[in-house]
């Protein structure tokens, strides 16, 4: 096999493993008697606000302009709800970490297709019950066994490209899909890959369509995969509680677990979601990475360089050549790769978050139920955060 392509199997198998309406209120609230001014910023037009300016250019644009005006938190009114936007790393942790005063919010196609009992949907004891469950699996004790099969994967995936013309994103989720699948459900994703991979494609398809469940319309043909999913993850709990297997080092072994004490809906449910959480957001890093390398060869050769030392050691030791859990702790550049990847491409521009109650922050009102959007890529793009933002330079997390 050549030495490049034993490299991107090495890459991508070590990424892998690392592994998201109200109209115009009065300026002023109270909030325990106090009056608060909500954050500067301008709401536009009734329920419309200003959703046709931010789209009608580069939304990143958009939200730059407003904060060289406004600060780095403001308030707008786009896509039918008041929000507060926040461009300091601060805030956007305060808002991320805070899970009791802001949650997380999804189209209400999105929250039916996953299922109401997926974590994201939730806060409190059950949440941080799933958030354990899910931590627990993703340990370095867990994964470690499982690096040789990952990297399996990644060679059946360059494998499959010998000769043909690909589509790098396309290919990309294929891979992380069927890595997703091995630590969710470890050795069953054999008897169950295919079919559980047709009916998630048709499911995702449906993911931000208009929740309307006639014949024909996308959001009926995803819920009826959705239908069958749950038929397909039914099976697979029944014969696993049947045959009385331990299957603690997978996320469905956890969940199933006496002590997680989850129904089968709930499994159900936050299996799909995990499978969601998983599957773009990697191809996508994966395909950014591709790009940038394309483009630095500089850092090409670096990286080339770090992952053929690996393999001379090995040769040199005698060791076996596959990849293992010591070699992933071994890859400084690559993971400086990595997080400068992740930081430029900014994957997610913003995300959603929904006040639970009144939140005074920074002398602010943030009232009840107004959305707040932390805007990554305006975070990762600031020069007073990174020096040259635009520049892809690995070397910044030395």
């Amino acid at each position: 096999m050549e030495l490049s392509t034993i490299m991107l199997c090495l890459f991508a198998s070590f990424l892998s493993i690392l592994l998201f309406k109200s109209l115009i209120k009065p300026f002023f609230f109270s909030s325990k008697g106090r009056q608060l001014p909500l954050p500067p910023g301008t709401m536009g037009l009734p329920y419309i606000g200003e959703t046709f300016q931010m789209y009608s250019q580069d939304p990143n644009v958009f939200f730059a302009t407003k904060i060289k005006r406004y600060g780095s938190m403001f308030k707008s009114h786009i896509l039918g709800y008041p929000c507060v936007m926040i461009s300091d790393p601060e805030a956007a942790k305060f808002v991320l970490n805070k899970a009791q005063l802001f949650k997380p919010t999804f189209p209400a196609s999105k929250e039916r297709m996953l299922g109401k009992q997926a974590i994201f949907f939730h806060q409190g004891a059950y949440h941080a019950n799933l958030r354990k469950l899910v931590l627990r699996t993703f340990m370095p004790e867990a994964i470690k066994d499982k690096v040789s099969n990952i990297e399996s994967i990644a060679l059946s995936c360059l494998k499959s490209w010998e000769g043909k013309m690909i589509t790098t994103f396309l290919e990309m989720k294929t891979f992380t899909f069927n890595v997703a699948l091995l630590s969710i459900f470890g050795k069953d994703e054999n008897l169950y890959g295919e079919a559980l991979k047709r009916c998630y494609c048709t499911l995702e398809r449906g993911y931000n369509s208009m929740p309307i469940n006639l014949p024909g319309t996308l959001f009926h043909k995803a819920m009826k995969a959705r239908k069958e999913l749950a038929q397909i993850l039914a099976q697979i709990i029944s014969t696993r509680r049947n045959m009385k297997q331990d299957h603690n080092n997978d996320l469905l072994g956890s969940f199933m677990s006496e002590k997680a004490g989850l129904t089968d809906e709930q499994i159900a449910d936050n299996i799909i979601g995990a499978i969601f959480a998983a599957r773009d957001t990697t191809a996508t890093v994966l395909t950014w990475i591709v790009k940038y390398l394309g483009e630095n060869p500089s850092v090409l050769e670096a990286v080339t360089e770090e992952q053929e030392s690996l393999l001379r050691g090995k040769e040199e030791s005698g060791e076996k050549m596959g990849l293992n859990w010591s070699d992933t702790k071994n890859m400084p550049v690559t993971s400086r790769v990595i997080q400068e990847t992740l930081r430029i491409a900014s994957i997610l521009s913003f995300t959603f978050r929904e006040a639970v109650e009144d939140v005074e922050f920074q002398g602010y009102l943030i009232p009840k139920r107004w959305k707040v959007l932390p805007l990554f890529r305006n975070i990762h793009h600031s020069p007073d955060n990174f020096k040259e933002p635009e520049k892809f330079d690995p070397s910044r997390f030395e």
